[in-house]
């Protein structure tokens, strides 16, 4: 059985990269899980975040930075739907807890504001 991957990354109107022998290649799916792709991979449709888009040749390795895009897998051919590159992105090993802390900082703030806001309403209805 052939394991080699034949990978295209394109925009609607241009191809960014292709490879023709890549061993594997690896990108972050929406759900922010990292997704590595060998040969023979089962066919797959799925949403992909920006980030770099990994692969590996027998001669080299190498990445490209993009949009969020489509995925698709199907018979050895790696085809990356996206809207153009983009800058790398500082990495952040825990996007989940800082969105979290965000969110409760937020409802803390807000929560806080409502209980001064009432409690100023009624010490002036005293």
């Amino acid at each position: 059985m052939d394991d080699i991957l034949y990978l295209t990354v394109l925009t609607p109107d241009r191809v960014l990269l292709q490879v023709d022998r890549a061993s594997k290649v690896r990108l972050r799916l929406a759900d922010q899980v990292w997704l590595s792709i060998y040969g023979n991979h089962a066919p797959l449709l799925a949403e992909t975040a920006p980030g770099p888009v990994q692969y590996e040749t027998p001669a080299e390795a190498g990445e490209i930075e993009v949009g969020a895009g489509i995925l698709w897998v199907s018979e050895n051919r790696v085809e990356v739907l996206t809207s153009g590159l983009t800058a790398p992105e500082p990495a952040d090993d825990h996007p989940a807890e800082d969105q979290t802390f965000e969110r409760l900082a937020r409802e803390l703030v807000a929560t806080l504001t409502q209980e001064s806001q009432r409690a100023e309403s009624e010490g002036s209805e005293s």
